[in-house]
């Protein structure tokens, strides 16, 4: 057998083919289809004569020298393509901005409806009227009971400005109003029901008339200086079981809370 002039052909051939397809495994997205489909039907015919002849021909050479080229052009391509991206710079995906929750406008908590009535004053206990009070609070006592002329004076004197009110030392009924006994008079007699009845002489007028129910400290009355009188005054007396039985009133009126000077 004839030895060929060019005894590394296929060897030549291996070492294209295996450039070739490392190429392509690494960038098969840089190389077009119909490249690696010249290439590949290049080394397809470039093994068919090795093995079929034994001589090169001047085909041979030709695809030889093609397929050189092709492999030149490939590895230019290569490193245009590295170095485009080493200095291409990278594009980066801007991310997307986190969603920026939608502004909500909080509605105003709504006023209570009334507002809150002020707790109510806890009122004090209202405190009881008395049950006794002075005929004429703050009056001057003038006269006290007793002897006075040789004739008993059976009541105590008040004395404060004409017409100053006469109040009703205690509730009860009213059993004489107006002139109702000579020298008293305008006066007032009230029946308190325990056994006792109090009497207001020397009135200017009366308030009240006789059946008429009557409380402590109600105005029955107005100073006066009617009848037997020396000036304006009141004449208080209390009258014990029966008209006209007349006791001390400065210990009876203490007796129930009301202090006299007498």
């Amino acid at each position: 057998m004839q030895q060929s002039k060019f005894p590394d052909i296929r060897s030549r051939a291996d070492v294209a083919r295996h450039r070739i397809r490392s190429r392509l495994a690494g960038r098969a997205r840089l190389v077009a289809p119909a490249t690696v489909l010249a290439v590949g039907a290049a080394l397809a015919g470039i093994s068919a004569a090795v093995a079929d002849g034994p001589a090169e021909t001047p085909l041979t050479a030709a695809v030889t020298a093609d397929q050189q080229a092709r492999a030149d052009a490939a590895q230019r391509a290569d490193r245009a393509e590295r170095a485009t991206a080493q200095t291409a710079p990278a594009q980066t995906t801007p991310q997307a901005a986190p969603a920026q929750p939608a502004p909500t406008t909080a509605a105003p908590k709504a006023a209570p409806a009334t507002a809150a009535a002020p707790k109510a004053a806890t009122a004090a206990p209202k405190k009881a009227a008395p049950a006794w009070v002075s005929p004429m609070p703050g009056a001057a006592i003038t006269s006290c009971f007793g002897q006075r002329w040789g004739v008993l004076h059976a009541g105590i004197d008040l004395a404060a400005p004409s017409g100053t009110p006469i109040h009703a030392v205690g509730a009860g009924t009213v059993v004489a109003a107006g002139w109702a006994y000579s020298g008293y008079g305008i006066s007032v007699v009230i029946d308190h029901g325990n056994g006792y009845m109090t009497h207001y002489a020397h009135q200017s007028k009366v308030a009240v008339r006789i059946g008429q129910k009557v409380a402590a400290s109600q105005v029955i009355g107005y100073e006066g200086s009617t009848g037997d009188s020396t000036g304006p005054h009141l004449h208080f007396e209390v009258h014990k079981g029966a008209l006209w039985n007349q006791i001390n009133p400065a210990p009876w009126l203490k007796a129930r809370g009301i202090a006299v000077s007498c």
